[in-house]
């Protein structure tokens, strides 16, 4: 009998012992991988004659996890025939069928635009505050600074030039090398206008309109090819 009560205690023992070894294991799983989120803001600065200029910035709010070379992209699909003008500070890695366009031709005719950062070196006037790190980005936990941000401008054509007319982008896509796993993105929904400080604090100003998008990394989310 008292051997019998020591077997069954020692299983016990085991179960118990797996059982934490598990969460453990997938509680720090969940902290790496799981702990902040990739947030994109994007303000539109002001309207143009058949569009707006916007500001997309990228924060790596991840406690741990870097982003590393050869950086990130960031890809989205238009609500209807929009175009990108020109950008600063980023581009996109394939300019699409302009045809269509005579004298000035956009950066970009794709529905679906994939958006890279620029390298450091890049002449002054293509580049604005916070671009042109070659993509790479510090964690928010390690170095919560400007090293954890990333910033764009684009010029975007053919679309709504008021709040009402304007249609968000869908289907964003954020990309980073690493090994296995990838990044969920969410739908991107209008939030309070960004409210911008003047380097010397002394003028407020706002964005016409923001709308804000978080991308989740997880090991079993499967990594775009």
């Amino acid at each position: 009998m008292g051997f019998s009560r020591s077997i069954l205690l020692l299983l016990v023992l085991a179960f118990f012992t797996c059982c934490f070894s598990f969460s453990f294991a997938d509680a720090a799983s969940h902290d790496l991988n799981h702990g902040g989120n990739i947030t994109i803001n994007w303000d539109v600065i002001f309207w143009t004659a058949d569009g707006y200029v916007a500001i997309v910035t990228i924060y790596n709010y991840q406690r741990l996890r870097k982003i590393r070379e050869p950086g990130w992209t960031l890809g989205w699909r238009w609500a209807k025939y929009e175009v990108i003008w020109t950008m600063m500070g980023a581009q996109t890695t394939m300019q699409g069928d302009c045809s269509r366009f005579k004298g000035n031709i956009p950066h970009s005719c794709r529905r679906t635009p994939e958006v890279v950062d620029l390298l450091s070196g890049t002449p002054y006037n293509q580049q604005i505050e916070n671009c042109c790190k070659g993509g790479v980005l510090s964690s928010w936990g390690r170095n919560g600074s400007r090293a954890s941000v990333s910033e764009f401008q684009l010029s975007v054509g053919q679309a709504g030039n008021t709040n009402k007319t304007v249609s968000l982008p869908k289907n964003f896509t954020f990309e980073a090398p690493g090994s296995g796993g990838g990044y969920a993105c969410g739908p991107a929904k209008i939030v309070k206008p960004t409210r911008f400080v003047s380097s010397y604090g002394r003028r407020v100003t706002h964005a016409m309109m923001t709308w804000k998008l978080s991308c989740l990394y997880s090991n079993k989310f499967p990594k775009v090819a």
